[in-house]
């Protein structure tokens, strides 16, 4: 039962990131108008915003709140914003409910992690089973924009948003896990800042935290301008939705055999696995950049973010007690998959307008010192 409740809303948050992550950038070139550069700005800025946000905002709520009255909250307060897109136009405007809605939003994904990792040592739960499931509701959000933006133009994009926030918050009122009440209500809440400081005074997460920043963040020029890349080729739109869908199915077939293929496998080989992965991608698309070459490296999707992702979060599930995971997956939102993020995109954006290959080469920046620094300390951590 505690499987089922986190694989739906795995499912319904990744249908909303699905739409969000690849599409946004096109969606605000097209419909409001704006350069790739300024898009990537708007969506850069919104970065910036998310990392402090999930650094500080979600383990204030996450320490104060039920994990699940956070994710309620989230949802709702992040359909009220997206509202105020429906009438903006400026440049300004859109840029001020971006940040808006990047303070809100992005804290359901360490909200989900953070369920996720407690109901792994609380009841034992198949993380990358119920995981797999939030990799299906991404691949069905994106077949679905596919299908509508072919039909109705970009404009469906917003609206299909609309559409999965309200499913969300339906799946959230499903029988909610036990596990996820206040955990150790007998002691009192520890300071924010003093679980911050445990954490980074280990070398051991500090070092898997700097790996995770690296690889997740050679993504940015994938996230932000895939979809911006393909319609520059000429692939039509539903075709781009299937296109990017390859990348998902990998990832679901990685996520449905992860612990049994790498069960016993250490973090740092995972990492070491993700970085080569990583790479490769990159440079094939740069080098022959055509819509065949980038739908052939889509399958390294299920080892340059996989890989990665799990290694992640095996390592804190495993090493770390439960009342530092919160603020660890809030590092871990902050640095990984918003800060690192937010500076690459803007570096993608400046270099995709001088040649668009350059912006996913520029991405090996990350990924190759990722593998030095898993190389130079796997054994003095062990790890």
């Amino acid at each position: 039962m505690n499987s089922r409740w986190l694989s739906l809303n795995f499912f319904a948050f990744f249908f909303t990131w699905g739409i969000f992550l690849p599409y946004w950038t096109g969606w605000l070139v097209s419909e409001k108008g704006l350069t790739v550069f300024e898009a990537g700005a708007v969506m850069g800025a919104g970065m910036f915003i998310r990392a402090f946000s999930t650094l500080f905002l979600f383990p204030a709520a996450a320490k104060r709140f039920p994990i699940t009255g956070v994710m309620k909250a989230g949802v709702v307060l992040s359909f009220i914003i997206a509202l105020l897109y429906i009438p903006s136009g400026s440049y300004t405007a859109i840029l001020i409910i971006t940040c808006m809605f990047n303070v809100v939003y992005p804290n359901l994904l360490p909200a989900m992690e953070t369920s996720a990792s407690v109901l792994i040592q609380k009841d034992n739960i198949n993380y990358s089973r119920s995981r797999a499931f939030g990799s299906a509701g991404y691949m069905v959000a994106v077949l679905i924009i596919g299908a509508v933006t072919a039909l109705f133009g970009n404009e469906a994009i917003l609206w299909t948003m609309f559409a999965g926030l309200l499913f969300m918050f339906a799946a959230q009122y499903t029988a909610v896990p036990a596990s996820l009440g206040r955990d150790e209500p007998g002691k009192p809440a520890e300071k924010r800042s003093g679980a911050f400081r445990e954490l980074i005074r280990d070398r051991g997460f500090l070092t898997v935290l700097i790996v995770s920043v690296l690889l997740q963040g050679s993504h940015a020029a994938y996230y932000n301008y895939g979809f911006v890349y393909l319609e520059d080729l000429g692939v039509a739109s539903f075709t781009i939705g299937l296109v990017l869908n390859v990348a998902i199915l990998f990832e679901i077939l990685f996520f449905g055999v992860a612990d049994r293929l790498f069960g016993k496998m250490t973090a740092s080989r995972m990492f070491l696995l993700a970085a080569a992965g990583s790479t490769l991608r990159w440079v094939l698309i740069f080098l022959v950049p055509t819509v065949w070459m980038f739908t052939l490296t889509q399958a390294l999707h299920a080892a340059s973010f996989g890989i990665a992702h799990v290694a992640f979060i095996r390592y804190i599930s495993g090493k770390l007690p439960t009342r530092l995971i919160a603020p660890a997956q809030a590092l871990y939102a902050a640095f990984a998959m918003s800060l690192s993020t937010a500076f690459l995109t803007l570096l993608g954006g400046a270099l995709y307008e001088v040649k668009p290959g350059l912006s996913f080469l520029s991405m090996v920046i990350c990924t190759i010192p990722a593998a030095l620094i898993v190389y130079a300390t796997r054994k003095r951590h062990a790890y």
